[in-house]
């Protein structure tokens, strides 16, 4: 909240229907997501609230665990999985295989965009 000058509070009532995604190194906490089934945040599986310890977004821990997160969806679900990605993250989310969908909104004062993920079948 305070990286992103984005001042309110988070609790949203949809984190004890989450899946929680925890990223370790070296038993430090560097990364989570949190993952939804169908039909508990949007109509397809989803993906939200990605972070990564500043320190170490240099190795990558953002797109292993997005990716973590994807396969586990899939494995789970066998469907799409969507997102609201901030738009600044686009390239990031279009070169793990989402595509953009609609027009940019703007969510808590920030440019986002819905994006889509397809498996393959």
């Amino acid at each position: 909240m305070v990286e992103q000058e984005c001042i309110y509070q988070d609790i949203d009532n949809k984190y004890q229907n989450a899946t929680h995604v925890l990223g370790y190194v070296e038993n430090e906490l560097v990364a989570y997501t949190r993952v939804f089934g169908p039909g508990d945040y949007f109509k397809e599986a989803s993906i939200g609230r990605v972070l990564v310890k500043s320190e170490h977004r240099i190795f990558g821990h953002g797109k292993k665990i997005v990716q973590a997160s994807m396969d586990w969806l899939v494995k789970t679900y066998d469907q799409p999985i969507r997102i609201s990605a901030q738009t600044y993250l686009t390239k990031f989310y279009l070169d793990l295989g989402f595509l953009s969908e609609g027009e940019t909104y703007l969510e808590d004062g920030i440019p986002h965009i819905n994006m889509v993920y397809k498996p393959v079948r």
